[in-house]
């Protein structure tokens, strides 16, 4: 049984009496042709009309909405194989991580963003046509068209359109994206790599001994030899005792020194067994041609030894010529850039410096991978473009294969070097017992039942004829209504009762029921409400490129009025900074107007606890230079009420000075059912 079986089990049984059932046993379709990727749910609701809550602001009390979870949201996803930065400095293929993982997202402090460790909430997968980005530094990236990449110039789509439904943000070969560049793949873990670790550990920091005694009275022997490594690291000295292990030579680990003041503890591991010392001093002997896996294993002990990586600055330092001369020559083989820095001590201490920034040092981290995660963090540093991720080639692959995602609480992750975009809850399907970082996009509950369960429900003896409203939690209109076809039942119904109703919408499916509305129109009171926020491109392809062109939205609204049904306009969400300009408000009152609106109400940008860390992170990357702004406008999810009443101000006069212009005689409403401010 699955975990969403699990949670549907729980409401299904209503073990909470806190919480009524919501749904009977679901049936379950996985989504083909158009709809390949989605998963629905298909469940019988207990009740179809259900009342707003007595705190709610809305100017309504019962809503209906035959689905949960939207098919017009973008599904996410790379290739299986693709590697992601983990919280420990290693990487894993994305199709192994698993939620309750450490990775490495980013996060915005001052003028940049920043590497930070994020818990990942979840991981799934889907089935999506595959396209292969190429970078300069030979980076390949397999992901899906809807993906999203981090670039110089903001979050961007694999693939895109300059118009239609498939006009967003997109990669050309014009943009650079943001991050280190590939990872390199890891070591083996072989007979090689072990030897050369344990000679660069045990010659870095470990102590083997010959002391010879004179000969005395009740004493076997008079030479003894002694191993001894001691280290405030446990990982890289059970590593060492583990590889010494492997190989045939036990070791006994005890405390060596207790942690006193500023000096923390050192735990140690020993042996005085002569053959184990032999056998230790045959392991960590200078190779004749040391293979690149003894050598890989040498930087890692070395590094564990005698290593540092602090403020952005890898070292290592000793003052034996041969250990530094196989470190040198153990970088150059592999490509590794570096200097030699003469401390100018009296013991010959010299320090071998990585060059090249952080993503050699992750090269350096990943190629070799030493034991100690303490040293290879990189929270905290600065996401830089320096490296070559210019996009070569954007190509698609021809097929169609499984590809996976994670949430984390950052919002992204590094998948192959480069800052990897991933989806972010939404409350509203929590409430549903369904996991809200994922099942939003890929997963959409249809009340099959919806249609007769209101048939029902408006049962003279039962209903007392309110008012209805429709859209107030998902889009009665989204793209799985061609499938269900459940928002035009619900209309026939309602039309026959007589019932008044009311629909918000963005999808121009409406003007598929257009001669249903006129029929239900005869009947009781029906009202349209469209939301169109701005009628500027670029700010909606940036911030809502999944949903029909604004001016399409404008036409549908012409059309819907000249057929005799009022359609209204919300002029929403009204973005601080982005499309609160004079000029762009009038832009969009201008169409409206033009467009027969009975109705057009501003509603400025509510930000709920979930949309609101994700609308500051896309804004820190986008618009760094409203950031502020909007922490201060959004202490909690709601603008302060003069900034409220200040953009209402400014469209009522844009309204009237229209209307005068035009010569209409009424006087504009500013009052809407689906106006929550």
């Amino acid at each position: 049984m699955t975990a969403r079986d699990l949670r549907w089990q729980v409401v299904r049984e209503g073990n909470d009496a806190s919480q009524p059932t919501l749904f009977d046993v679901p049936g379950r379709e996985i989504g083909t042709g158009e709809f390949r990727g989605l998963e629905f749910l298909h469940v019988r609701a207990r009740t179809i009309i259900n009342k707003v809550g007595p705190k709610s602001p809305v100017p309504f009390q019962y809503t209906i909405n035959a689905y949960r979870g939207c098919s017009h949201a973008c599904t996410y996803c790379i290739g299986g194989d693709t590697p992601i930065l983990m919280g420990d400095g290693r990487t894993k293929p994305i199709s192994d991580v698993r939620a309750g993982d450490r990775v490495y997202g980013t996060l915005r402090h001052g003028s940049y963003r920043r590497y930070a460790i994020t818990d990942v909430l979840d991981h799934w997968s889907t089935i999506k046509r595959a396209y292969r980005v190429t970078l300069e530094d030979r980076t390949e990236l397999v992901a899906s068209g809807d993906h999203r990449f981090l670039s110089a110039g903001g979050w961007k789509h694999v693939t895109g359109t300059e118009r239609g439904p498939l006009c967003r943000p997109h990669l050309t070969l014009n943009n650079k994206l943001m991050g280190t560049g590939r990872f390199a793949p890891p070591p083996d873990d072989d007979t090689d790599y072990r030897r050369g670790y344990l000679c660069g550990m045990i010659r870095g920091d470990g102590q083997v001994g010959h002391y010879s005694y004179a000969r005395r009275p009740g004493r076997s022997r008079d030479n003894v030899r002694r191993f001894r490594l001691s280290l405030v690291d446990l990982e890289a000295l059970r590593r060492t005792r583990l590889y010494l292990a492997d190989g045939g030579i036990a070791s006994d680990e005890f405390a060596f020194h207790e942690a006193v003041g500023d000096q923390k503890a050192l735990t140690a591991i020993r042996t005085s067994a002569r053959a184990a010392v032999v056998a230790i001093e045959d392991v960590i002997r200078w190779p004749r041609v040391p293979s690149d896996q003894w050598r890989k294993g040498y930087l890692a002990g070395i590094f564990d030894a005698e290593g540092s990586c602090s403020g952005g600055i890898l070292r290592i330092s000793n003052t034996d010529q041969a250990i530094v001369g196989q470190l040198t020559s153990s970088l150059r083989h592999f490509g590794f850039c570096f200097a030699l820095e003469n401390t100018m001590r009296e013991n010959g201490l010299v320090s071998v410096r990585l060059t090249g920034g952080l993503s050699e040092r992750l090269r350096f981290f990943h190629t070799v991978d030493p034991a100690i995660t303490r040293k290879r963090t990189i929270e905290g540093m600065a996401l830089k473009g320096r490296a070559r991720l210019g996009v070569v080639s954007i190509e698609s692959l021809d097929v169609e294969m499984p590809m996976y995602d994670i949430t984390t609480g950052t919002g992204d992750f590094i998948a192959d070097g480069v800052v990897s975009h991933n989806c972010f809850a939404r409350p509203t399907h929590e409430y549903l017992n369904l996991d809200p970082a994922t099942d939003f996009d890929r997963v959409i509950v249809v009340k099959v039942n919806a249609v007769e369960k209101l048939r029902a429900e408006l049962a003279p003896s039962r209903w007392r004829g309110e008012h209805i409203a429709m859209g107030t939690n998902t889009d009665p209109y989204q793209r799985v209504e061609g499938k269900y076809r459940l928002t035009q039942g619900i209309i026939e119904v309602l039309g026959e009762a007589g019932n008044p109703f009311s629909i918000l919408t963005k999808g121009t499916l409406v003007l598929r029921d257009l001669d249903r509305l006129v029929e239900a129109a005869r009947r009781t009171r029906v009202e349209l409400c469209f939301s169109i926020g701005t009628l500027d491109e670029d700010v909606w392809r940036a911030t809502e490129p999944g949903t029909p062109p604004p001016r399409k939205r404008i036409e549908a609204v012409g059309r819907i009025n000249e057929a005799g049904i009022p359609c209204g306009v919300l002029v929403a969400p009204i973005l601080p900074g982005l499309s609160d300009r004079r000029e762009q408000l009038d832009d969009v009152v201008r169409a409206c107007v033009d467009a027969g609106a009975p109705s057009i109400s501003p509603v400025l940008l509510h930000l709920r606890p979930g949309v609101k860390e994700h609308y500051l992170g896309w804004l820190a990357d986008s618009h760094p230079e409203l950031l502020e702004r909007h922490q201060q406008l959004y202490p909690g999810s709601y603008a302060p009420a003069r900034e409220r009443d200040r953009i209402t101000q400014l469209v009522r006069e844009l309204v009237a000075h229209h209307r005068n212009a035009g010569g209409a005689a009424a006087a504009p409403r500013l009052s809407s059912r689906f106006d929550p401010a």
